[in-house]
């Protein structure tokens, strides 16, 4: 008796149902993308009870004739791709054929729509994959789709629903993905009978963003800058400055030819363009956009379409890197243009102090003492000169004081600047020893007694071939047998511990690291504990030319705004908001 089997069409529709329909929120996305496909400007979407009860999609795309209204209900009947070429070359968010038929086999199923130039449109029925009626319809042209009492007919499935609100709020997740993916589309979500959205079409994807999100989050936003060197892949969308984080992934959004996607490339990437200017453990709130070539990125990797895979993801990698240090370091002008200091030919002659970076000996850096003058004496007179807000025409920051012997405050134009000078110093000091670093190379220290270790095969190879990568980096490491190695001396400024440890740690930076990475980015971590032992402290009090050249030092950095921990070296407070605080405004 043979034991193999041809699965009846209705429970093989079922099976794949059970890959591409999760939850409500995998029949909305399937739904909506299929509207986009159609031309649509507006995609209507009503849910009951987490969309358990009811789902409705309304679009007003080109709509479908009869016989292609019954086609798509058939499996792998699809409109988008004809030959094995158009599969490596998708530019549409559908294209397996395979949602509306898994969708009726696990729902009571209704489809109506009709072309624009249609006297009459297709209304089809259909319950648990089986249809039931087929008659003309009579509503407005293009597409709407009803999906009542999802898996009814798959109890099992039906009880891994969770909670009607959590399903409700990822179905509410998935129109937001695809309204910010796709602005130039209008969104209405109703929930329960109730508008939880409505978007208009939006000229711009700040407009999207901003009725989304509101105007605070996109006062936080940078334009992403496209790189020059990128000629395959164009970037583009807003991501947030530097600081500006959440505690999950929420507001990382990465799109791949308009379709929202999870990459660990792209996650990589960006934790990587971002390297300093995050605190540990947040991430960065994102709106990113890629465009490449679709025989350049396959998609149809995995069930639901999540994950893509990139024919050459190095350079997608290197291309994003490029343009988030681009982007966040695009900010810094404005940023020194409401802090401008004053033009060198304007200043008098003072002896500012030096803040020198630590040696590798750990040595403390170098404060040269302030000079004291007399009150009202010619050289107090040209101090206050030079902290004045204005000089020829130029706008300068004007140092007020230093509040609990750590903030320093600042008045601009804008109003009220509080600086945090342990944070600042952190972020001179980082800089410049981060650039000697890779100027010069780490000097290294040997260890009294060398440590060996075994790496799996490939691990060992790499090793060998970025042993001169190790060298600059202080670290000495010689074969000692087929997969064995020998630590023989580590950074000059570093006691690790286990250098076992520090060492795999290494290996395991470099290899996840980008092409155009530093060397010395994989070691930022250590270089910011180093700082911070030798940075300025809360309590240590400072001159006023000492301030002075904190504040125009932290100026000149990569990314002034944060420490290399990621906490905000300045913040802002405006006119408007003290005015609203002594009532002055509503």
């Amino acid at each position: 008796m043979s034991r193999v089997r041809l699965l009846p069409d209705i429970l093989a529709s079922q099976v794949a149902a059970g890959e591409v329909i999760e939850r409500p929120a995998s029949v909305v996305k399937e739904l909506v993308e299929n509207s986009i496909d159609a031309g649509a400007t507006k995609v209507e979407t009503i849910i009951r009870r987490g969309g358990i009860s009811l789902i409705r999609v309304v679009d007003d795309g080109c709509g479908m004739d009869r016989d292609d209204a019954l086609l798509s209900l058939e499996r792998h009947a699809t409109s988008k791709i004809r030959s094995a070429e158009d599969l490596a070359a998708i530019a549409t968010l559908g294209f397996r054929g395979e949602a509306l038929p898994s969708i009726a086999s696990v729902s009571r199923f209704r489809l109506t729509t009709r072309e624009r130039d249609a006297i009459a449109g297709t209304d089809i029925v259909v319950s648990g994959g089986r249809i039931e009626a087929v008659r003309d319809g009579g509503e407005a042209p293009g597409t709407q789709v009803e999906v009542r009492s999802i898996f009814y007919n798959l109890p099992a499935r039906r009880k891994f629903l969770r909670a009607e609100n959590t399903e409700a709020r990822n179905v509410e997740h998935q129109l937001h993905l695809q309204a910010v993916g796709h602005p130039h589309v209008g969104f209405v979500f109703v929930r329960d009978e109730r508008i939880a959205f409505q978007l208009p079409p939006a000229a711009t994807l700040r407009d999207r963003i901003r009725d989304l999100y509101g105007r605070e989050l996109i006062e936080t936003l940078l334009d992403v800058r496209q790189p020059a060197s990128a000629a395959t892949t164009r970037v583009s969308g807003l991501i947030g400055r530097a600081g500006v984080s959440r505690q999950t992934r929420a507001q990382q959004l990465v799109f791949v030819n308009g379709r929202a996607i999870e990459s660990p490339v792209l996650t990589a990437a960006l934790r990587e363009g971002y390297h300093t200017a995050l605190m540990k453990g947040q991430f960065p709130v994102t709106f990113l956009f890629l465009q490449l070539d679709p025989t350049a990125v396959d998609v149809n990797v995995h069930p639901a379409k999540r994950e893509v895979r990139f024919r050459d993801p190095n350079a997608v990698r290197e291309t994003v890197v490029a343009a988030i240090r681009a982007t966040l370091e695009s900010g810094r002008e404005s940023w020194q243009q409401q802090f401008r200091a004053p033009e060198p030919a304007t200043q008098p002659t003072l002896p500012a102090p030096v803040f020198s970076p630590p040696d590798y000996s750990g040595a403390p850096p170098a404060v040269v003492p302030a000079p004291q003058f007399e009150p009202g004496s010619r050289e107090s007179a040209a101090q206050s000169e030079i902290a004045g807000p204005r000089t020829n025409g130029t706008q300068h920051f004007q140092i007020i004081g230093v509040l609990n012997k750590l903030y320093v405050l600042m008045e601009n134009e804008n109003g009220l600047v509080l600086v945090d000078q342990h944070a600042a110093h952190e972020r001179v000091l980082f800089e410049e020893l981060r650039r000697r670093m890779e100027e010069q190379g780490v000097p290294s220290q040997r260890l009294l007694l060398p440590q060996t270790f075994d790496l799996a095969p490939r691990d060992a190879e790499w090793i060998e071939r970025n042993s001169a990568t190790l060298r600059k980096m202080g670290i000495g490491v010689e074969p000692f047998g087929p997969s064995t190695f020998r630590i023989e001396s580590v950074p000059a400024f570093l006691n690790p511990a286990d250098p076992v440890e520090f060492m795999r740690k290494v290996i395991d930076g470099l290899k996840s690291a980008s092409d155009s990475a530093s060397p010395m980015r994989l070691g930022e971590d250590m270089i910011a504990k180093t700082v911070c032992r030798h940075a300025v402290k809360a309590n240590d009090p400072l001159q006023h030319p000492e301030v002075e050249k904190l504040i125009v030092d932290l100026l000149a950095c990569e990314l002034p705004y944060c420490c290399p921990h990621g906490r905000p070296t300045m913040i802002q407070i405006s006119l408007a908001e003290l005015e609203k605080k002594f009532g002055r405004k509503v």
